[in-house]
């Protein structure tokens, strides 16, 4: 896909979530709009190098437009991966520099690279050389003690001068010590100000925002307020149909309009196939969880699902059952 598509899907994408935006995951989202850019788990560039671990790069076609996240900090090993994820077909690379998890710590990647800009330079330009697809960063505004306004400019700089075009900017600080990374995705404030006055400030990056943004009224008055994206990330996986079933009218101008049934619908031959391969059905159905949230028969589907999905006899038919329950309801 061209890198200028890959941006027009990039006003609006969903946030790598470790866990959560597995294959599966991102099938579903998909099957509710066309035009949203989406993202893998975070895949760290040790896994592929040294642990030969590529089949975490398989997706399904019908995925495109969608992103490979890498944590890493060695520019050669991530060099590498980039080029193998571009191997695989991916739209886009991105460089994980907000992840504040220990164990990301650990490997001197993540939010800690916020440390060192020089360091993510490096590891971009060598990302770039490697690979034809784009290469973007998500970083924080900072992490523990530093002064956003002072360090993120100068990230931004640094990671501009290397080449990258693209960047997607969590609204919050990281704090590696003493802070959960559950509470680093709420416990620091948002600071939206300050990644509007990185656009204005840096006029040729295309910049996206992250961080508690939850419909997409609120992501349309980022756009309105001239940043480039809005990247969500638990909204749209809590309340999948709250967030991406309008996304392509309300913020593509795409007339295409899709049904929570027809999405269900078409859920059911990739179950399939799922389970002809020997997968469980609660592996695919745990991401379909939210799909009724606030809307009549909610709690039944997800009863249904959550306790019947891990039965060894689960199959399209459980779905079907949840199915009755909601139009029972409504």
């Amino acid at each position: 896909m061209p890198a200028s598509d890959v941006t027009k899907a990039a006003r609006l994408s969903v946030a790598p979530m470790m866990a959560w935006t597995d294959a599966h995951c991102r099938y579903l989202h998909r099957l509710m709009s066309r035009r949203t850019l989406l993202y893998t788990e975070m895949v760290t560039a040790p896994a592929l190098v040294r642990g030969g671990a590529r089949h975490l790069l398989r997706f399904d076609p019908a995925e495109h437009p969608v992103a490979l996240q890498l944590g890493g900090s060695d520019p050669a090993e991530l060099a590498e991966a980039a080029r193998m994820g571009a191997e695989e077909g991916y739209d886009e690379v991105n460089l994980n520099v907000g992840c504040p998890s220990d164990r990301v710590q650990s490997g001197t990647f993540g939010a800690v690279l916020m440390e060192h800009p020089k360091l993510v330079a490096d590891c971009v330009a060598a990302m770039r050389e490697a690979c034809a697809v784009e290469v973007t960063v998500k970083c924080r505004i900072g992490v523990d003690d530093q002064d956003p306004a002072e360090v993120l400019p100068d990230f931004l700089t640094h990671i501009q001068q290397a080449g990258v075009r693209r960047v997607i900017i969590h609204a919050r600080k990281a704090w590696l010590q003493g802070l959960s990374p559950k509470e680093n995705r709420d416990i620091p404030p948002l600071d939206y100000e300050l990644v509007v006055a990185m656009k204005a400030a840096f006029p040729d990056l295309n910049i996206s925002v992250n961080g508690g943004i939850t419909s997409l009224d609120q992501a349309r008055g980022f756009l309105q307020a001239g940043l480039d994206g809005v990247m969500i990330g638990r909204a749209a996986y809590h309340t999948p149909a709250e967030i991406l079933l309008a996304a392509d009218r309300l913020i593509y101008g795409d007339d295409h309009a899709v049904d929570l049934l027809a999405v269900i619908d078409g859920m059911r031959p990739y179950i399939a196939r799922h389970l002809a391969q020997g997968g469980k059905l609660a592996q695919v159905t745990r991401h379909m969880l939210g799909l009724f949230q606030g809307r009549p028969g909610a709690r039944h589907w997800r009863r249904v699902l959550s306790e019947e999905g891990h039965k060894p006899d689960a199959g399209v038919h459980t779905l079907d059952r949840a199915l009755e329950q909601v139009r029972m309801d409504a």
